[in-house]
């Protein structure tokens, strides 16, 4: 939670977003607070509205009476009050690096999953190139202050070849080494994203 960098704080707590909506999906109410207690401190460093702390309270107090879909609607207000604060505070930029960290996060459990339990339909959820195109465009509208931001540069740099890696021909479904390939590269750049050192 002590990260310097404005970039790597949105990356970060878009991963932690993430994080939470798969606590609420398995009703892990302690993992829920924890992650909830994480995204306000990100949240803060980040200079978003004092708002969220009334959320935080409030998925603390569903965790704790396990209200799983008021949760999950909580959640979500929480994701959008940091975006819209964010907005307001004319930080666009890290909105979609918050978005885009959610993304990175998501395929790395997504991948994980279906690496562990195999099936050719769960396997073709992993066809997004549109979806990686659009992000790398996104990324690409960044400020060029930003943009130039080692670990920005990194992440969009490996963006294109996750985007090689999801371009499954329709016609085929992504075998087990594929999706492998697809969460080594997602994993790899999470480990970068959560990194303390400095990118190179």
């Amino acid at each position: 939670m002590t990260y310097s960098d404005r970039a790597q704080i949105a990356l970060n707590l878009g991963g932690l977003i993430a994080d939470g909506f798969i606590a609420v999906e398995a009703k892990d109410g302690q993992q829920v607070k924890n992650i909830g207690s994480d995204i306000l401190k990100l949240g803060k460093a980040l200079g978003v509205s004092e708002q969220l702390l009334g959320r935080g309270n409030s998925i603390n107090e569903f965790a704790e009476h396990n209200d799983w879909d008021t949760l999950q609607e909580e959640l979500e207000a929480t994701q959008n009050e940091v975006k819209s604060s964010m907005q307001s505070h004319a930080d666009q930029d890290l909105v979609i690096l918050v978005t885009l960290g959610g993304w990175i996060r998501g395929t790395q459990v997504v991948t994980g999953v279906i690496m562990k339990n195999y099936s050719e339909s769960a396997a073709t959820v992993l066809r997004q190139p549109a979806l990686v195109r659009f992000m790398q465009s996104k990324v690409n509208e960044i400020s060029p202050e930003l943009r130039q931001q080692p670990l920005v540069k990194d992440v969009s740099e490996q963006l294109t070849g996750i985007e090689k890696l999801v371009s499954f021909p329709e016609d085929r479904i992504p075998t087990q080494e594929q999706v492998k390939k697809v969460n080594d590269a997602v994993s790899k750049l999470m480990k970068e994203i959560e990194s303390k050192e400095p990118a190179k």
